[in-house]
């Protein structure tokens, strides 16, 4: 088909060492999203792709990490997928009602703390939607998700058809039987993943027709 795949070890990640995750996290955390800017620039600036085809996908932790990078630079993306992603940051790390809130406290900190809250608040994508032209993206989430509630990407979705200036695809998909890893059977998972790339060659330009879902897909 013509794709380039590239993984982009940003600050934040562990690949690189301790050093480089403890220089994407608490009041650090923006590095993750500007080292994927500088990274979507790169490729574009070394003749890799142009931003007509440059597609950007993440989930859950990394659904943040996309949310915030297409606020950042969103002229950047031609198509962006956020699986379950953990966008509604600074209202789910202020409610320990939520299974994994407490623990999350040691990646972004306690927006108790005026500092933190403050820090969340600057680069919580939901929080951070403006009025301009967004990408086309297709954002996911599972009813039954207990890590990231299925109203963080739909309330994400609202919040993007709301504001974007032109007539960009917004698409919301929530699975109404998965969780958080959506489905489990080999090849229902092999479905997930054929439409997502489905996704992606259509609104690139590479897919011919109209992208549609099999009337048996939900069954």
């Amino acid at each position: 088909r013509g794709f380039t795949f590239v993984i982009a070890h940003v600050r934040g990640g562990g690949e690189m060492g301790r050093q480089w995750y403890e220089d994407g996290k608490y009041l650090h955390k923006k590095n993750t999203f500007l080292d994927t800017v500088a990274a979507a620039e790169w490729l574009i600036a070394s003749n890799w792709t142009s931003s007509s085809g440059l597609c950007l996908y993440g989930a859950s932790a990394g659904g943040l990490t996309v949310g915030a990078s297409v606020n950042l630079r969103p002229e950047l993306f031609s198509a962006v997928i956020a699986g379950v992603p953990f966008v509604d940051v600074l209202t789910t790390m202020l409610d320990e009602t939520i299974p994994l809130t407490t623990n999350e406290f040691e990646e972004w900190g306690n927006p108790k703390n005026e500092s933190f809250y403050y820090y969340i608040k600057s680069y919580s994508p939901v929080d951070n939607i403006r009025a301009t032209q967004y990408p086309d993206m297709l954002i996911t989430g599972g009813l039954h998700d207990p890590r990231v509630g299925y109203w963080e990407p739909a309330k994400y979705a609202a919040a993007l058809r709301d504001q974007k200036t032109t007539d960009s695809v917004v698409l919301f998909k929530c699975d109404m039987g998965a969780g958080h890893f959506s489905k489990s059977g080999r090849f229902d998972m092999l479905r997930e993943i054929a439409f997502e790339y489905a996704f992606l060659l259509k609104y690139c330009g590479l897919c011919d027709g109209i992208l549609e879902l099999d009337p048996a897909y939900d069954n």
